[in-house]
């Protein structure tokens, strides 16, 4: 897997000071997306055990909240075998830290057992993240006061609740 960028403050894509990591190649390509060249699955450069380590090391300090996922595609089916050992390692360096995730896909049905991007390391990405948006950025629902999302269709759901409840339920801010 490559990654685009890692943003070590990042305010824009969760509560709190965050770190950003940007994967790459999405299979989406939503027309209006922020950030199209990091459709391209090779574009950027490799996620090492090393980069690991240094997304590890900028969550350390106090003042930040947590890791955002964004892309490219996180949960593209190319990109979860590398992902979800790695949020392994976030969680269990830092608890008590948030881990939100931004994804095209649609918790129901997509990352559910037979969902299209459903896949072995699926349970356990979904398992580490705290906070999902989901699904694509619709441009003709884009939304300049939306809060952490771009678009109106795009749901902000609190992962282990919705999954408990087998029902989306929606974050509110806390």
């Amino acid at each position: 897997m490559n990654f685009a960028a890692i943003k070590r403050r990042d305010v824009a894509n969760g509560p709190g000071v965050r770190v950003s990591l940007f994967v790459s190649g999405c299979r989406h390509r939503c027309p209006g997306c922020f950030n199209p060249e990091a459709w391209d699955f090779g574009y950027g450069q490799p996620f090492t055990r090393e980069t690991e380590d240094a997304v590890l090391a900028a969550l350390a300090p106090d003042f930040v909240k947590g890791l955002s996922l964004l892309g490219g595609e996180p949960f593209d089916p190319d990109n979860q075998p590398t992902l979800a050992p790695f949020l392994g390692r976030v969680r269990e360096a830092y608890p008590d830290k948030t881990v939100w995730c931004y994804t095209g896909y649609l918790l129901a049905p997509d990352l559910r057992p037979g969902g299209r991007a459903w896949t072995g390391h699926t349970d356990a990405m979904l398992r580490a993240i705290d906070v999902l948006v989901d699904g694509p950025f619709v441009l003709a629902e884009k939304d300049l006061s939306l809060r952490f999302r771009g678009s109106r269709n795009q749901r902000i759901l609190r992962v282990a609740d919705s999954l408990a409840a087998d029902s989306p339920v929606l974050w509110t801010g806390e």
